[in-house]
């Protein structure tokens, strides 16, 4: 996991959620693709593309780990 000691300290929460989740997401979805990448300077964001071109993107800055997981479910049932 050289992603994990990437992450920004000021990224506590989303750090918390992909700890907590990220294992259990691709048990559950072993053919979804997740893609985990740092950038600093910029918001943290979660990004659907779903089929013919459609993207959504909702900002997860700040949140914390619950408020994560209930962004990523609403992405979800979107699809």
């Amino acid at each position: 996991m050289a992603w994990k000691s990437l992450l920004t300290k000021n990224l506590q929460e989303l750090r918390d959620f992909i700890f907590g989740s990220y294992k259990d997401l691709k048990k559950a979805n072993p053919n979804f693709p997740i893609l985990i990448r740092e950038a600093s300077g910029v918001e943290a964001k979660l990004i659907a593309r779903y089929d013919l071109g459609v993207e959504k993107t909702v900002s997860i800055d700040g949140l914390p780990a619950a408020d994560i997981s209930k962004q990523l479910e609403a992405l979800v049932t979107k699809a």
